[in-house]
């Protein structure tokens, strides 16, 4: 199955994406800015994402990750600064922008009462996609997927790893050609974490491109190309792995220096594991 490839029968989200894909980066942001009353919760980002690249954007807990992927998307907009995906400037063409990617939010809001399969249907519908395509593209999806069985079953049934696995189809069902996700891999199992991992990168080798954030700094040192460290709403450090490491032992340590983290002191803790039994 290739999944980063364009089909002839597809809906709109396909139509000029060979034009997009000669248009410089996959992703460009520059200057990007979003405050939420006095707290600047995106401070002036700029970012390139080459073609087929698999990028991954870490911080701590409030760097202001997601704020920057939602305005990337088309889901809030910026108070400055310039969103282009695949050629196209997402504030002057959200439609346009829009039709190019694919979205795994953090915060999985899904049509429970469907079916697995009626709800790839319905993402397909909405994309303009032909029934024929959607049922195509469905069934590859689930069986890659590992949730062939689980088509006929309620997704308000479904496990929080089968969550993620079915909005990933979803995502990807109509062939864009950048995937952002926001913490796909937070709190699932591994079998399901491998069942993604080996889709996300037969995506990326089709020549098409992911975006996504994560915690899990061994998994981003395993999966990406490049990475961009944020913190307090900054790009701190953008680059290669190689060069975001520094020199440092594992991206986990550079990754600690650069947000200026400190060890923690556990001395006072020695009571710990010395209650009688």
């Amino acid at each position: 199955m290739n999944i980063g490839a364009q089909a002839d029968a597809g809906g709109k989200g396909e139509s000029g994406a060979n034009e997009g894909a000669a248009a410089g980066e996959a992703l460009l942001l520059v200057e990007l800015a979003k405050s939420f009353g006095a707290k600047k919760a995106v401070d002036g980002v700029s970012l390139a994402v080459p073609h087929g690249c698999f990028f991954g954007l870490v911080g701590p807990n409030g760097a202001g990750k997601t704020t920057a992927l939602r305005m990337a998307t088309g889901l809030l907009r910026p108070d400055a600064g310039t969103v282009v995906v695949d050629g196209i400037e997402v504030w002057q063409d959200p439609r346009g922008a829009k039709a190019r990617i694919g979205v795994l939010p953090e915060d999985l809001r899904l049509f429970d009462r469907l079916t697995g399969k009626e709800l790839l249907s319905y993402t397909g519908l909405l994309r303009s996609m032909t029934e024929a395509v959607i049922d195509e593209r469905s069934a590859e999806l689930l069986g890659v997927l590992g949730l062939t069985e689980a088509a006929d079953t309620l997704v308000v049934d479904y496990s929080h790893g089968m969550r993620k696995k079915i909005a990933l189809a979803a995502a990807l069902l109509h062939g864009p050609r950048i995937l952002f996700l926001d913490e796909p891999f937070e709190a699932i199992d591994p079998v399901s974490a491998r069942a993604i991992r080996g889709v996300l990168e037969r995506y990326t080798d089709a020549g098409a491109t992911v975006v996504f954030s994560s915690h899990v700094m061994e998994l981003v040192e395993r999966l990406c190309d490049r990475v961009a460290v944020m913190h307090l709403g900054r790009v701190v450090s953008e680059g290669s792995l190689e060069e975001v490491r520094g020199g440092r032992p594992s991206l986990e340590d550079a990754f600690v220096e650069l947000v200026g983290a400190t060890e923690v002191d556990t001395r006072e803790l020695g009571w710990l594991g010395t209650s009688p039994g």
